[in-house]
């Protein structure tokens, strides 16, 4: 054991997010000392590839010294400003018009925040505002979808539909945070039922709450293109192009949570080329700095920034920002990570590895946990099941994807489990060898899995 490992008792006064903090308590935590491309090394030298690239973030991998380099120079240059009273700084004004130049048609303006979360939170206030003042105050309730995750603010863990984000937090908040079904074609479709038919269903109820609620009260809807806190779930056939009609119809905003998706991930720059979606609003966070610096960015459509005037107007200001919104270091390492981007081709090279990632991981269909396996670009869900013959899943879900989760942790591989799914979501940077040696290491991890569960299960009550 090295000088610098950290027991539970050294660990005592900081508390872990998302972490089961009793069982915490008694075994300590795991601490990462480095990382180098793909690679990240504890303090007791062990290595794992991370295929999670952290928190779905760390892009350009462990170990880019081109972002460590831009982060100090602006550190010697401007180490901090604000954007708030008509003052700012170039790397602000330099990333805001290269994200316009990269974004979805009729997106026009940027805000910075530091987190997804917050990029979120934003836009639920933006959107208010601008039915404000268009004369819409009614409408202002915000559609989610069951197991779509948008944040940890109070309002965006209440548009998330994730109820353990919400259990005895006592949210969701008010009456203004509705959620539809979780798309999850493999899990949820009826015997005989097409993609295609399953995402009509989807829309139809869409369209039902909707009409139940008033389109009139209705405001945003929001969606990541692939759900991945509910666990990498990509979109059935047809489902976009069956929901935003309705939106339209309805006059509600659309909001595209590319805080997980955006640049690259999916093989295109957006989540939205990849699924045909023109949203009112963009977010995105994560890939933007490749997890170098915390950094969020909501881009809007014309008419909501013609709101934020109009608003202005009447208020004197827009009463709105936050100290470290578009932090200059921040904003610095995100316009050298879109240089990294462009210089590199990375979205090029996603499209190129993917075909060995997905099938890589769509192998393992035939393995006894496994019931399902899909993604895009290089983004998966493995969906674990107890009878794939018969959809029947592991009762209770959390149980199997931690130990899954534990024996890939074993064989030096990092993964997430998502209830019964286990999430993938390597950096970018990750070649043909490396994606090999990934799966390599999570059929060690199923296999162990598979053989703890037939142990205990031989062992006499």
């Amino acid at each position: 054991m090295r000088p610098n490992s950290l027991h539970a008792a050294d660990i005592a006064h900081f508390v872990h997010q998302q972490t089961d903090l009793a069982d915490h308590g008694a075994h300590g935590a795991v601490i990462m000392e480095r990382g180098d491309g793909v690679r990240v090394f504890d303090t007791e030298g062990r290595e794992y590839i991370e295929a999670m690239a952290g928190l779905w973030c760390a892009s350009l991998g462990f170990s880019e010294k081109r972002l460590a380099d831009a982060a100090y120079k602006q550190l010697l240059a401007l180490p901090y400003y604000h954007t708030f009273f008509q003052k700012g700084h170039e790397p602000a004004v330099r990333l805001a018009e290269k994200l316009i130049e990269l974004a979805p048609p009729g997106l026009t303006h940027v805000l910075f925040q530091c987190s997804g979360s917050e990029a979120n939170d934003a836009a639920i206030k933006l959107i208010w505002y601008y039915n404000n003042q268009r004369g819409k105050p009614a409408k202002k309730k915000l559609i989610g979808r069951m197991r779509g995750y948008h944040g940890n603010t109070v309002a965006t863990a209440s548009l998330s539909g994730q109820p353990h984000m919400q259990a005895d937090f006592d949210l969701p908040l008010g009456d203004r945070f509705l959620h539809v079904s979780n798309p999850n074609y493999y899990r949820f479709h009826a015997e005989g039922e097409s993609e295609l038919q399953f995402s009509i269903r989807m829309a139809d109820e869409l369209e039902a709450l909707i009409e139940r609620e008033g389109g009139e009260n209705i405001a945003a809807f929001f969606a990541e293109p692939v759900q991945g806190g509910g666990g990498a779930i990509t979109p059935p056939e047809g489902y976009f192009q069956a929901i935003i009609p309705i939106l339209k119809k309805h006059d509600i905003l659309f909001v595209a949570d590319e805080v997980i998706c955006g640049f690259g991930r999916t093989g295109n720059m957006w989540g939205s080329d990849t699924y045909g979606i023109t949203p009112d609003i963009l977010t995105c966070a994560k890939q933007l700095t490749a997890a170098y610096q915390p950094l969020s960015a909501t881009l809007i459509s014309a008419p909501i920034h013609d709101a934020l005037i109009q608003g202005s107007k009447k208020h004197g200001s827009f009463g709105h920002g936050f100290t470290y919104g578009g932090h200059p270091v921040a904003c610095a390492v995100g316009l050298e990570t879109l240089a990294i981007y462009a210089e590199r081709d990375m979205v090029g090279h996603v499209q190129r590895v993917a075909p060995a990632f997905l099938n890589g991981l769509a192998a393992f269909r035939d393995h006894p946990l496994v019931g399902d396996v899909r993604g895009v670009g290089l983004i998966a869900g493995v969906e674990l099941m107890a009878d794939k013959r018969t959809r029947t899943p592991f009762e209770p879900a959390q149980k199997i994807g931690v130990l899954v989760q534990q024996k890939c942790h074993e064989a030096g591989l990092v993964v997430r489990a998502i209830g019964d799914r286990i999430a993938f979501t390597p950096p970018l940077i990750m070649t043909e060898a490396e994606i090999a040696e990934m799966c390599r290491r999570f059929g060690q991890g199923l296999d162990a899995a598979w053989m703890e569960m037939h142990a205990e299960a031989a062992v006499p009550a």
